[in-house]
């Protein structure tokens, strides 16, 4: 749930596709543990700010003992700051960008998902009217069915950003809302973990966006959205979805000439040269949950293929950089039997691909640019 809506990107927001609706892990490459940037550190400046938080939240009916247990063992943690004031802004197109949300892995990890939980899934279709496959999307891009939920404490977190200030009222105003969620007894703080920013869950939720929408749906008495069991989690964004205006029944739309085009929708070519879709309301309801028109085409169609769909039938023409995708694929090919790694072969260039060309680059004596070419993919040839 990256958040337009919220006022600070998160999941599979335009400018984070570097993960991909994933929560960060921050695990140390070397020794397998956390990061010390996302450990607590001292600062007396955070110890100050939380004292006079303290006294605001008792204000507004958060109880001592629920202050004491929280901030008990919670810490200023650099790396979320590092985090807020370096994020990438990635200029992305929709093809890169369906590259990853639709990639043969999500895909295939949908449809097995989609599968072993059709029956919850069937369940929550019924009581919220969404689509089951829709919700499954939604899970894939945030936090690829679970598997990358984030491990980053959440009032550490909320409370570094809150009192670093640049969106200090925003993350203050999520930091209570946490405090209230532990305080109703949902979670605990060892627990309450999520992204760098306080996303949370399989879908990662905001804490108020939590307090608004979260559903107990099994009726234990807590709205559970961050264990393995993605029960709570998936019956809440269907209830997110709902209330924001889902129709029941209706397709949220699909490239033209497809099932799922609206009829009577509106046309869409976010890519010029590439595939035009006709969407109705309900691609304007997956675009509450994020607002953005890639993100909503990216649910659409990865909802499409977990359903037994193909890919897309139009094409994306070469780059601005003359390369079609399968070119793209060819200069990762190319550079990893090289001794690049890109990290991958999905025709995306992204941090890890620029960074095994620049290397190449640079061993050949050429000039470094870390951009791909039709000369620099001749050159590997």
């Amino acid at each position: 749930m990256s958040i337009s809506r919220r006022n600070v990107t998160l999941g599979l927001a335009l400018s984070a596709l570097s993960a991909c609706g994933a929560a960060p892990r921050f695990s140390g490459p070397a020794a397998g543990g956390p990061d010390p940037a996302f450990l607590p550190q001292p600062n007396p400046g955070w110890d100050a700010w939380v004292a006079g938080f303290k006294g605001r939240a008792a204000a507004r009916g958060i109880a001592p003992a629920t202050l004491d247990t929280a901030f008990r063992g919670a810490g200023f943690l650099p790396g979320v700051i590092e985090r807020d004031r370096n994020q990438t802004e990635f200029k992305r197109s929709l093809e890169d960008y369906l590259s990853i949300a639709a990639s043969d892995e999500r895909v295939a990890k949908g449809r097995a998902n989609y599968a072993r939980y059709r029956g919850l899934l069937n369940e929550i279709e019924a009581r919220y009217g969404v689509s089951a496959a829709i919700v499954t999307a939604v899970w894939g891009l945030e936090s690829m069915y679970g598997e990358r939920r984030g491990t980053v404490p959440v009032v550490s977190g909320l409370s570094t950003l809150a009192y670093e200030g640049r969106r200090g009222e925003f993350f203050e105003n999520q930091l209570m809302a946490a405090l209230k969620i532990l305080q109703n007894g949902d979670t605990t703080p060892a627990n309450m973990t999520g992204s760098w920013a306080g996303a949370m869950g399989h879908t990662q939720f905001i804490p108020a966006s939590y307090l608004g929408y979260a559903v107990d749906f099994r009726g234990d008495g807590r709205r559970d959205i961050w264990s393995e069991d993605p029960t709570d989690a998936l019956a809440s964004t269907a209830n997110y979805l709902s209330r924001s205006g889902w129709r029941r029944g209706e397709a949220w739309g699909g490239e033209t000439g497809s099932p799922g085009a609206a009829v009577g929708g509106r046309t869409l070519q976010p890519q010029a040269g590439g595939p035009v879709f006709v969407v109705g309301r309900n691609f304007g309801v997956i675009k509450r949950y994020n607002n953005s028109d890639a993100y909503a085409i990216g649910v659409g169609h990865l909802a499409d293929r977990i359903a037994g769909a193909g890919p897309l039938r139009g094409t994306f023409g070469p780059d601005e950089n003359g390369l079609t995708k399968a070119d793209r694929q060819e200069l990762q090919n190319r550079l990893t039997r090289a001794g690049y790694d890109t990290g991958g072969t999905d025709g995306v260039i992204g941090t890890n691909s620029r960074a095994a060309i620049s290397a190449y680059q640079q061993a050949r004596g050429m000039a470094v640019t870390g951009e791909p070419s039709v000369a620099l993919l001749a050159s590997l040839r």
